[in-house]
Order: structure tokens, then sequence, then C-alpha cells
């Protein structure tokens, strides 16, 4: 399976190009419901770091490209980010987080 360095990942991420539609509109997705059903807080323990990461299919399943799923689930530690990007790829997201975030109040 042929790798991908991650500025090309991340320019990808920021054009909105995944297999599962732009990031961008699955947060504002989230944060919406959130917003309209403010006392479902089962929303957020669905949603959380650990659940995820310790779903079965998560810990062992595959994409149809072979890569593992877990490979989407790092440390999960708060700033292990200084560890992958530089200040430039920082300073790209932090700038469309703004501009894609700016109306709802929804903040990084």
């Amino acid at each position: 399976m042929e790798t991908n360095s991650l500025e090309d990942v991340l320019d990808r991420f920021c054009k909105g190009v995944s297999n599962y539609g732009p990031f961008w509109d699955h947060v504002l997705g989230y944060w919406k419901e959130s917003l309209e059903n403010p006392n479902k807080e089962e929303f957020l323990t669905l949603c959380s770091f650990g659940n995820l990461r310790n779903l079965e299919v998560n810990k062992s399943g595959k994409l149809s490209s072979g890569e593992e799923n877990e490979a989407y689930f790092r440390r999960g530690e708060v700033g292990d980010w200084k560890n992958f990007l530089t200040a430039e790829m920082v300073d790209r997201i932090n700038s469309l987080a703004e501009e894609k975030f700016g109306a709802s109040r929804l903040k990084l």
C-alpha cells in the first residue's frame, strides 16, 4: 500500500478531500446537534475519544484499503500534535478553522 506524506494528507484535509467528506462539515453538524439538544449528555460520551478508541471495530477493523482502523487513534494526549506538525501546518489549520467555524462561535 502506498503511503502519503503528512504534508500531502494535510493539504487534502484542508481542501476537504476525504473518504468521509469535509471534516469541518462533520464538526459543525455535531456542534449544531449539541446546541439543539444540550441535555443529551449521552451524545458527549458516545463521541468521546476514549469511547471511540475502545470500540472493537476501531481496535481490530480495517478499511477497504487495508489500513488498520486503529491508525486513526494516537495516544490522545494534549499537545501530542507538536510531535508531528510544523508551525506552518498549525497556522494553516488554525486559519482554516477560524474561517470555517467563525460564525458558529466554535473554537479549536
